[in-house]
C-alpha cells in the first residue's frame, strides 16, 4: 500500500468513527426523550390511579357509614337512621361513579405505559326504592347485604389499584 493509499484509508476511518460518534449521539438523545416520556406517562398514571384510589377510599368510608346506619334501621332505628342510611348509599353512590370516572383514566393511562390491568367497579342499585316503600325487616336486609357487596367490590377495587400503584412506583424510580 502506498503512503496515498494509507492516508485515504486513516481519513476515511476517522469519517467512519465521526460518523459512529455522531449517530451514538443522536441514539443517546432518542433514548433519552423516550424514557423521559415513559416517565412521564407513569407519571400520569400514577396520578390517575391516586385519583380512582381516593374516590374508592372515599365510597368505602361513606358505605361503612351506611352500613352502619343499616344495622340501627334494621334493629328498629325508625325513620331518621333510614333517611341517613340513604343520605349516606346516595354519597357512596356519588363517590361510586367518581371512582368509575376515574378507573377508566386510570385504564386509560395504563395502556399509555403498556400496562393493561382489568380494574372495573360495579355500581348496582342499592334497592333504594323497595326499603323506603317496603319498609321492614327483609327489605332492610336486602339494602344491607346491597350495602356489604358493594363494599367488598369497593375494597377489591382498592387492593387492585393500591397493586399496579405499587407496580408503576417502582418503574418510576
Amino acid at each position: 500500500m502506498t503512503h496515498r493509499q494509507t492516508f485515504i484509508v486513516a481519513v476515511v476511518m476517522v469519517e467512519v468513527f465521526f460518523v459512529i460518534l455522531i449517530c451514538h449521539k443522536n441514539l443517546r438523545k432518542e433514548r433519552k426523550k423516550v424514557m423521559t416520556n415513559e416517565m412521564r406517562e407513569i407519571r400520569e398514571a400514577i396520578q390517575a390511579g391516586e385519583r380512582a384510589l381516593t374516590s374508592l377510599r372515599k365510597a368505602e368510608e361513606k358505605l361503612t357509614s351506611a352500613s352502619n346506619w343499616g344495622l340501627w334501621d334494621i334493629f328498629g332505628g325508625g325513620l331518621i337512621s333510614g333517611i341517613a342510611k340513604h343520605s349516606k348509599m346516595n354519597e357512596a353512590t356519588s363517590y361510586m361513579e367518581e371512582a368509575k370516572r376515574n378507573l377508566t383514566v386510570f385504564q386509560r393511562e395504563l395502556r399509555d405505559v403498556n400496562g393493561t390491568y382489568n380494574l372495573s367497579l360495579d355500581i348496582g342499585g342499592f334497592l333504594s326504592f323497595a326499603d323506603f316503600f317496603f319498609d321492614g325487616v327483609i327489605a332492610d336486609y336486602l339494602v344491607q347485604t346491597k350495602i356489604n357487596d358493594a363494599k367488598i367490590q369497593v375494597r377489591d377495587a382498592i387492593q387492585s389499584v393500591s397493586g399496579v400503584l405499587a407496580q408503576l412506583k417502582t418503574k418510576a424510580v
